[in-house]
């Protein structure tokens, strides 16, 4: 019998005009809302079931290979674990060299983009300083310029 009143409890007026709506102006939302509203419940359990073994599976429950605190586990072979460590350091420190050429890099880029904009100026203050040596000054600009006695 409870199973029966939770069907029945999902067939809502408000789902169902959003379904007659969603079959209205683009099927797929309707037959979405359809299938919200028959299997709503069993996906929200199954979601919620998926996450957290996603959540058990990142924090290293399952497998049993990372620790909590970030690092590895061990594995038993001091030998293998050693080279692990070793390979993990050489690793890391090949990272912080390519951050370290990157960051060289953007570095080079902006003042790349500074030069270049300068050059822009350079050429833009050029060119207004041609037209305004070339442009044939007229009696009316004399005029303006001289004060009024």
């Amino acid at each position: 019998m409870s199973q029966a009143a939770t069907v029945k409890s999902s067939w809502k007026a408000p789902h169902v005009a959003l379904m007659i709506l969603g079959f209205i102006f683009f099927w797929p939302l309707g037959l979405a809302m359809l299938a919200y509203i028959i299997w709503g419940d069993e996906m929200r359990e199954m979601f919620q079931d998926m996450k957290s073994r996603m959540k058990s599976h990142a924090d290293g429950a399952c497998c049993g290979t990372r620790s909590r605190h970030g690092g590895f586990s061990k594995t038993g072979n001091v030998a293998f674990d050693e080279y692990r460590k070793a390979e993990m350091e050489r690793l890391e420190e090949e990272r912080r060299k390519l951050e370290a050429e990157r960051a060289e890099f953007e570095d080079f880029l902006v003042e790349l983009r500074r030069v270049k904009d300068q050059e822009e100026f350079d050429r833009f203050m050029k060119s207004r300083h041609n037209r305004q040596s070339s442009a044939p000054k007229s009696d009316g600009d004399a005029d303006q310029t001289k004060p009024d006695a």
